[in-house]
């Protein structure tokens, strides 16, 4: 009955929206255009190359990871020190935006990780990210890049420790709830076996979503160039951040050129960008590994197995991210970067609580909340506010709280990101006042 209530609350919601939306308004026709243009974005260039490798890894984590090394390792009586120390760090290797990181999480939590351990590594997957924060450092200053390493790692320890400790009853009756599978003695496959083929899975992943920072030199057809950070790929154009001014438009702002009016982009050349060009083959490579494994290593019931959790994972996940990037493209085009830029011009309570909040429904795909963190200072952003929005925006999203809900609840969904906000808030505020 629950599930039909759902249904119908999404029916009626859609048609108050598409009865009652004013699309005379030309800021509403626009941004539902942005919406669409963020969306195609996202299928572009995050679908294919981030979200459907992280389902594979989900459905491969439920189908050949054990029950009891899973609990063993990351479980509610599992060592403290080894669980949270391994989930605080996870993001120096996956690297994923705050979408990528949710089936790998889900996969993790249902086979019975501990609610503070799994929260840890939601939190750092796309948090911690160690080009992130050496970028951050070089384009918006080194107390900012340390400032933002530290408080990632220390973030998700508290997250996941408050997580735990605020649903501690509701977590031990989700564990003694779930079926116990008897201890095997004598596995099907070796350990390494499990470890490369998962190992493998995880280094596609790396590589078919690895980063470009975006920094270019853009020549246009009529003889002008500009340097910009390059923010959104669409089917026909290209967003842009200029980093220079360039007719009329100040260094900051955001522009948006059609691809048959652009003569060339000059790319910045940096081993990252060596590694970006040659990612597809390294992916390959890693996915070539994961085909041969497959066909040596599994029987076929396990190979169904897996592809049927990873199409669970799919059906839940995908529609949710879906609607919540176009969501989000929708608002973004409302609230225009000097909007923004107004509402945290200083290190005060309320500045810092618009930055966190704002950070935690804002959609950022990795590394491109530097360029927008740096055209925001130029606008008369104060650091605290700027710190908020680096600890607060890469970790959460309107997207990613949508399959959160579907994953752990909605009081567990709203309990963390109102800690996310909070300690994103206070943590600012304290940078602002050392560094302002």
């Amino acid at each position: 009955m629950n599930k039909e209530l759902k249904f119908a609350g999404w029916i009626v919601g859609v048609f108050v929206v598409a009865y009652w939306l004013p699309l005379s308004n030309t800021a509403v026709s626009g941004a539902i255009l942005e919406a669409f243009k963020l969306l195609q974005w996202y299928v572009r260039n995050h679908t294919l190359a981030c979200v459907v490798p992280a389902m594979f890894i989900a459905g491969a984590i439920s189908t050949f990871l054990s029950q009891q090394a899973v609990l063993r390792h990351l479980g509610p009586k599992a060592n403290k020190v080894t669980a949270y120390g391994v989930a605080s760090v996870a993001g120096t290797i996956l690297a994923v935006c705050s979408c990528s990181v949710l089936p790998m999480f889900a996969g993790i939590y249902k086979l019975g990780a501990g609610l503070g351990p799994a929260a840890a590594f939601l939190y750092s997957g796309p948090a911690i990210n160690v080009l992130a924060i050496f970028l951050t450092a070089r384009v918006l200053g080194f107390d900012i890049g340390v400032g933002r390493a530290v408080g990632a790692v220390v973030f998700s320890i508290l997250i996941g420790l408050l997580m735990a400790l605020i649903f501690r009853h509701e977590e031990q009756h989700r564990i003694n709830a779930q079926p116990q599978m008897p201890a095997d003695d004598t596995p099907h496959r070796p350990l390494w076996k499990t470890s490369a083929f998962l190992g493998c899975m995880v280094a596609f992943l790396v590589f078919s979503d690895w980063f470009n920072p975006g920094n270019v030199v853009v020549r246009t057809n009529d003889g002008g160039q500009f340097a910009a950070v390059t923010l959104q790929e669409m089917k026909d154009e290209v967003m842009f951040q200029l980093q220079q001014d360039w007719k009329g438009q100040v260094s900051g702002e955001k522009v948006t050129l059609p691809k048959k009016d652009i003569a060339q982009v000059e790319e910045a050349r940096t081993w990252v960008m060596s590694v970006y060009h040659a990612r597809w083959y390294l992916a390959g490579a890693m996915g070539l590994a994961v085909l041969w494994m497959s066909w040596r290593w599994l029987t076929r019931d396990e190979f169904k197995s897996w592809m049927t959790n990873t199409w669970d994972f799919a059906k839940m996940i995908v529609p949710l991210l879906f609607g919540g990037v176009f969501v989000t493209g929708f608002i973004g085009a409302l609230l225009p970067d000097k909007v923004v830029a107004g509402l945290v011009g200083d290190n005060s309570l309320l500045s810092n609580l618009v930055a966190s909040v704002i950070g935690a429904f804002w959609y950022f795909a990795t590394l491109t909340e530097i360029p927008i963190c740096e055209a925001l200072r130029k606008l008369g952003m104060h650091s605290g506010p700027m710190m908020t929005l680096l600890l607060a925006g890469p970790a959460l999203s309107l997207p990613s709280m949508l399959v959160l809900r579907s994953i752990m609840g909605l009081k567990k969904t709203v309990v963390f990101t109102v800690l996310v906000v909070v300690m994103g808030t206070f943590t600012g505020m304290i940078f602002g006042y050392f560094f302002p």
